[in-house]
C-alpha cells in the first residue's frame, strides 16, 4: 500500500506548524521567541521519527507547550528587568482575513489582540497554557492535563481561575471591525492633519497611552494619563514633523491598527482600545527589535 504524502514526518510537520506557532505566540507574545520554540519542537520531531509518535499532533502540541512554559518562565525574570515597559511584539494579520465574516474576524481578534496578550501576562505559565489550550484551541481536559503536566482537576482549576480572572479585567464591551475601523481612520487623518480639537474628541477623558521602547529607542516609562494629554502629544508630533510623518492604517494581531512612518521608515506600531465611541487606551510599540518584521513586510 502506497503511504499517504501526509505520513511524511517533514509535510507533518508543515501542515501543523500554524497551530503550533499560534500556541506559542500566544503563550510568549513574542514572534521570534514562538519561532525559536517551534524550530525546537521540530528538532524533537525530527530526532523522535526513530520511534515515530502514534499520535503525532498530540505530541508535537505537548512539546510545544511545555517548551513555552519553560520559556515564558525564564522571560518572565527577564522582563522584570526590562527597561521600560513591555508591550508584546505585534505582527501583520493575513490580507486573507479580509474575506472572513466581522463575527469570524472579532472573535480572532477577542484572543490574539495585544490588549488581550497583556492580560494573559497577569497568568502564571502553566495557568496560561492550560487557558488557551482548553477555550482557545478547544483541547479536551485529560489531553490539556497531559500537555501541561498536571492532574486534570489541577487543570480545570487553573482554567476556571484564569477565565474568571480574564472576564472581570477584560472590557465588557464588543467593538466590531467595521466600527472600529472607522474610528482609527478618522483618527489617523487627525494625526496627519494637526486637528488637535479632532483628536481631543476622540479620546476618552481617562485614556491612556503605554509605549515600549525597549531602552533602545525613547518611550514613556510609565503610562501617559489624559486624553488631553495624549492629544496634546500627537498635536506636537505633527507640528514638529508635519509632512514627514505618514500613517497607514493595517491590522495588527487580528485588529485594527496604525503604523506611523517618519521619513518613510517605520517608527511605531499603534494599537488601539475602544469602547464604541471614544480611544480609551493606545499601546505604542516602538521597539526596533520587535518592528523588525512588520518594517521588513511593508518595504519589501
Amino acid at each position: 500500500m502506497q503511504n499517504s504524502p501526509d505520513d511524511d514526518p517533514t509535510r507533518r510537520f508543515a501542515r501543523l506548524r500554524p497551530r503550533l506557532q499560534g500556541i506559542a505566540y500566544r503563550m510568549l507574545g513574542s514572534v521570534a521567541e514562538a519561532e525559536e520554540v517551534v524550530q525546537d519542537a521540530w528538532l524533537r520531531w525530527h530526532d523522535a521519527q526513530a520511534a515515530p509518535p502514534d499520535n503525532g499532533e498530540a505530541w508535537l502540541v505537548t512539546v510545544t507547550t511545555r517548551l513555552a512554559i519553560d520559556r515564558l518562565r525564564a522571560t518572565k525574570v527577564a522582563r522584570e528587568h526590562y527597561s521600560g515597559q513591555w508591550l508584546p511584539e505585534p505582527f501583520l494579520s493575513d490580507v486573507t482575513e479580509s474575506a472572513d465574516s466581522p463575527q469570524d474576524l472579532l472573535e480572532r481578534a477577542d484572543d490574539l489582540s495585544v490588549a488581550f496578550l497583556m492580560l494573559l501576562e497577569r497568568l502564571s505559565p502553566e495557568a496560561r497554557a492550560a487557558f488557551l489550550l482548553r477555550e482557545v484551541f478547544d483541547v479536551d481536559y485529560p489531553e490539556v492535563a497531559r500537555m501541561v503536566g498536571k492532574a486534570e482537576p489541577a487543570c480545570r482549576q487553573l482554567v476556571s481561575r484564569a477565565k474568571k480572572q480574564l472576564t472581570e479585567e477584560r472590557p465588557r464591551y464588543r467593538v466590531t471591525p467595521d466600527t472600529h475601523q472607522r474610528l482609527l481612520t478618522q483618527f489617523a487623518h487627525a494625526m496627519t492633519q494637526g486637528d488637535f480639537g479632532a483628536l481631543r474628541s476622540m479620546l476618552g477623558e481617562e485614556a491612556e497611552l503605554i509605549s515600549d521602547g525597549g531602552g533602545k529607542v525613547l518611550a514613556f516609562p510609565k503610562p501617559l494619563l489624559g486624553g488631553q494629554r495624549i492629544a496634546q502629544l500627537f498635536y506636537a508630533a505633527h507640528r514638529k514633523l508635519h509632512d514627514r510623518q505618514q500613517v497607514q492604517l493595517v491590522r495588527l494581531n487580528g485588529e485594527w491598527g496604525i503604523l506611523r512612518f517618519i521619513d518613510g521608515a517605520l517608527e511605531s506600531a499603534q494599537t488601539y482600545e475602544t469602547d464604541g465611541e471614544r480611544i480609551v487606551r493606545i499601546r505604542v510599540q516602538r521597539n526596533p527589535d520587535k518592528l523588525a518584521r512588520i518594517a521588513a513586510a511593508v518595504t519589501s
